[in-house]
């Protein structure tokens, strides 16, 4: 994009994201168990990562094995024809998985995500209506974890579902 308006189309649209260091973030793990870590970035305690403040998500609630997670998706994220972008759905989709995952584990462990297979049943709009994505703990192992997660619009509907398998694994110095 060069900045110049096209013939009938007007000025170009920009958004500025702004993130905190991500080390800030992560240097937050030490010592904490997944619940303490997370309840910390709720209470402010510590930013959010560089990937909330890109897609503008934010955690509502966690408890032990379930997660929420709220979005207003902007146009930003439209795809070519019109609509939220998938891959903005399969990315919240992703994280409450991961992160409902990460609220069941001990200090000095932590996961990544090895698969996820996410089914869309309605397309989703930037009408500035705010979304909310809930993940929650199927199975928790010691080397794999499953999770399962859903995203709603604003009016209860049931946007996209998803299951997400993740790698848990011991971090030194955690």
């Amino acid at each position: 994009m060069t900045g110049q308006p096209l013939p009938g189309w007007g000025p170009p649209r920009s958004r500025t994201v702004s993130w905190y260091d991500p080390a800030a973030t992560s240097n937050g793990t030490a010592g904490r168990t997944g619940l303490a870590f997370l309840q910390a970035i709720v209470d402010g305690q510590l930013p959010g990562p560089p990937i909330a403040s890109l897609f503008d998500f934010r955690i509502v609630s966690v408890v032990e094995g379930e997660i929420v997670f709220a979005c207003t998706p902007g146009e930003s994220a439209y795809n070519p024809i019109g609509v939220v972008h998938g891959g903005l759905v399969c990315t919240l989709l992703d994280s409450v998985g991961g992160c409902a995952v990460q609220s069941t584990l001990p200090a000095g462990v932590a996961y990544t995500s090895i698969e996820i297979s996410v089914r869309y049943m309605r397309p989703l709009r930037a009408d500035g209506s705010e979304i909310t994505a809930t993940g929650r703990v199927v199975k928790s192992g010691r080397r794999v974890a499953v999770a399962e997660g859903e995203i709603r619009d604003a009016a209860g509907g049931l946007v996209a579902t998803a299951v997400t398998s993740c790698l848990v694994f011991p971090v030194a110095g955690l």
